[in-house]
């Protein structure tokens, strides 16, 4: 939507306030090399840059209700007193009638009960990063010395969930718990008790230079300094997901929420799915159509295209110079934003989940089709398995929310279709799930247990 003036009348920016510095090291971070772009940088935002973007989000939007959104690098190494003030500058600009919404993504080692007091105080959401239990999620996300996380991680959540904050997972995955999907699912829900959650796949897209180098590890842990990261290259390192293996994760993982938790448990990808079935925009920009309305702001006022385009090719300017609406809507980020649909291969343009996937982030788009046009998700596979394998129950729930009725109705619908389904086969026909074992080795064996 624009407004008369040409630009958004609303946008989405995550704003770095220490660039790209972190308290951790994971080894798949593709931001941490971004500290190469600014050499001998402080890495803060300064108070005067800190006014300067609050009071240009907030003056140049035309809808009632905007996010601020802090990430990293580890936001929470500002301090609070930066937070304090950025709330003091909110309620100097915000206009009447505005709403605020407070996120921050964080790694949570540093939150302890000061900062859930005031993000309680604040009404913060927070993004908490954990990617499974303790022996998945210290595979990767390890500090400065090699040393896991977990432990100061769950100590920042208890101090979160014993004040009421409002918290969502931000689970990568990667190769160390893609085939661990009920594990690492099940633990989120069952022993941490967190309703929101959002699955995001590790690609780490690399050249032959880079592989060399990311494969070997890197980081103060192993003194190997970081190359700087960019969208480059045709092959992965070894901690990205496989190509089919995010599709997986996700099925098995839908088909328990299915049977279980719809309405109770909200995961990103089944609500933005079910928006697209609905007719409606999917709230994940790497499913919807084009993109060009979510921007990163660095610590000093640069602006970039989006958050994985941190990179000399994709710097609009600096909001000190140029009012950051005039950078979102400038033919430079319009441009951007409009690729995404522009560049589909045929391929991509034909599937009949393509008003699901939209081609998924163009920055993945490294592969080729099957007819060798360039421009192919890799996670195609994944895509096309998973959003064929959800139609079926989206259908349903689409319906559902036509008739005024809640969505989770669909759990007692999808299980007398299942019922129905099996009630005429014979014990030694073929199961009708298509395991290719017979009725009796396969949901016979299931169904009787449930009943005894």
């Amino acid at each position: 939507m624009l407004t008369m003036h040409g630009g958004p009348a609303a946008y989405h920016v995550l704003a770095k306030p220490t660039g790209p510095i972190c308290n951790l090291d994971c080894e798949y971070c593709f931001f941490l090399s971004k500290e190469q772009l600014y050499p001998g940088d402080r890495f803060r935002m300064a108070d005067e840059m800190l006014e300067t973007y609050i009071r240009q989000l907030l003056e140049s939007h035309r809808t009632p209700d905007v996010t601020i959104a802090w990430q990293g690098g580890e936001p929470t190494m500002m301090g609070l007193d930066f937070f304090r003030r950025a709330m003091e500058i909110v309620e100097q600009y915000r206009r009447p009638g505005q709403i605020i919404s407070h996120t921050i993504q964080t790694n949570g080692v540093l939150v302890d009960a000061r900062w859930a007091d005031f993000f309680k105080e604040h009404d913060f959401l927070v993004g908490l990063s954990i990617d499974g239990p303790e022996h998945i999620h210290d595979a990767y996300r390890v500090d400065k010395r090699g040393e896991g996380s977990f432990g100061r991680v769950m100590a920042g959540l208890e101090a979160l969930q014993q004040r009421g904050v409002d918290v969502n997972v931000l689970c990568t995955v990667h190769a160390a718990n893609a085939h661990a999907p009920l594990e690492v699912y099940r633990f989120f829900r069952d022993d941490l008790e967190l309703r929101f959650m959002q699955f995001i796949p590790i690609v780490e897209r690399a050249t032959d230079e880079l592989l060399t180098i990311a494969n070997a590890g890197w980081g103060d842990s192993n003194k190997q300094a970081r190359p700087l990261y960019v969208q480059a290259g045709n092959q992965v390192t070894d901690r990205t997901v496989g190509p089919a293996d995010l599709g997986a994760f996700l099925i098995a993982i839908f088909d328990e929420w299915l049977a279980n938790d719809v309405g109770e448990v909200f995961v990103q990808h089944f609500d933005s799915a079910l928006a697209n079935w609905h007719g409606e925009p999917g709230a994940v920009c790497v499913f919807s159509e084009t993109c060009g309305l979510a921007v990163a702001l660095e610590h000093n006022g640069d602006l970039y295209s989006c958050d994985h385009y941190v990179e000399p090719g994709y710097l609009l300017g600096n909001i000190a110079e140029t009012p950051m609406i005039d950078l979102v809507a400038s033919e430079q980020q319009v441009s951007f934003g409009r690729a995404k649909r522009d560049s589909l291969p045929a391929f991509c343009r034909g599937c009949e989940v393509r008003f699901a996937c939209h081609g998924g982030c163009p920055k993945n788009r490294f592969t080729r089709t099957p007819d060798g046009e360039d421009g192919l998700n890799y996670l195609c596979p994944s895509y096309k398995a998973f959003f064929n394998h959800i139609d079926h129950p989206m259908r349903l729930m689409s319906q559902l929310l036509h008739q005024g009725r809640a969505p989770s109705d669909v759990s007692a619908m999808i299980a007398a279709e299942q019922a129905a389904r099996f009630s005429a086969v014979g014990r030694n026909d073929a199961c009708p799930c298509g395991s290719g074992l017979k009725y009796k080795k396969c949901h016979a064996v299931s169904d009787r247990s449930t009943s005894g």
